[in-house]
């Protein structure tokens, strides 16, 4: 009589978390770096933006004390950029001409047309074409010594509709990136615990609920995004810490509170892609019939 034969199940292994987790911190790393090039253009368009000059001409009868006056409201006011505000008198303009044109430039003997002068830069968050014209109006309106104000107008225009097309663009490249991400992420997850896959369907036949089975590697699964993260957050900081090496200008362009939220952002999305990867695959499995396991 012959023996009855039994189907064996594969034995069962462990997930191979080791190459998931760097799988997956390989990815955040692109990510953030990615983010990281955005907040450097941001920080250098900032940077670029606050070079613009504005000019308020002083009227010709404006005395010292008034025209102490007007420097300490432009001080203290909120759109300047600290440390920016010059005053040039006439006498130094037309200097100054001469350094530019050569030493007979205004020699014939004409009275000087310049007007002292106060040259300061704005914040970044002021260099947009409404906020300088508010400047503008409000300056004119409250000091009558102001003669006029002047700014480069065009080049305030265009600066603000390319930092809009860059931001749409931005935005577009950001949700592409986070959705190739997620695709890898899951996919590695789902070869990581396809060697679970009768493991979690014998706990189902069991009687086991499918929050029991699903927590531990839930759980797993949040440790997982969290060492990912701090890997690829690592391998971020290296990346810097080499671009310093050799472009020491780049520390000027880094805004550390904002690097700080893309680094916690980058745990974030970590865990998040790897908790919701791993209950859709667990949960995919717990419906599969025992005969599609094969």
């Amino acid at each position: 009589m012959a023996e009855p034969s039994y189907r064996q199940d594969p034995p069962r292994s462990q997930p191979n978390y080791g190459r998931s987790i760097v799988s997956v911190a390989l990815v955040l790393f692109l990510l953030g770096f990615f983010g990281l090039v955005l907040l450097q253009a941001r920080q250098l368009v900032a940077l670029l933006k606050e070079e613009v000059n504005l000019i308020v001409e002083i009227d010709e009868a404006a005395n010292d004390e008034e025209k102490t006056a007007l420097r300490e409201y432009l001080e203290s006011s909120d759109f300047l950029k600290a440390g920016s505000l010059r005053y040039i008198s006439k006498e130094e303009g037309i200097q100054l001409l001469r350094d530019d044109f050569g030493s007979d430039f205004m020699e014939t003997g004409l009275p000087n047309p310049l007007y002292d002068v106060f040259v300061f830069n704005v914040k970044s968050a002021f260099m947009h074409p409404d906020s300088l014209k508010n400047i503008r109006s409000d300056l004119m309106k409250t000091w009558y010594t102001v003669s006029d104000v002047y700014y480069q107008q065009g080049l305030i225009d265009t600066l603000a509709r390319n930092l809009r097309r860059i931001g749409w663009v931005s935005l577009g490249i950001s949700l592409f990136f986070i959705f190739v991400a997620f695709v890898l992420i899951h996919n590695t997850i789902r070869l990581a615990l396809y060697s679970n896959r009768f493991l979690i369907k014998t706990q189902e036949l069991v009687g086991a609920s499918w929050e029991f089975i699903s927590r531990p590697f839930l759980r797993r699964s949040v440790w997982n995004g969290v060492l990912s993260g701090l890997l690829g957050i690592a391998l971020l900081n290296g990346l810097l810490w080499l671009a310093q090496q050799e472009i020491p200008e780049l520390q000027e362009l880094h805004n550390w509170p904002s690097i700080l939220i893309l680094f916690s952002a980058l745990i974030l999305v970590g865990v998040l892609i790897t908790w919701s990867s791993t209950y859709y695959v667990v949960n995919k499995y717990l419906k599969m019939r025992v005969d599609d396991l094969y």
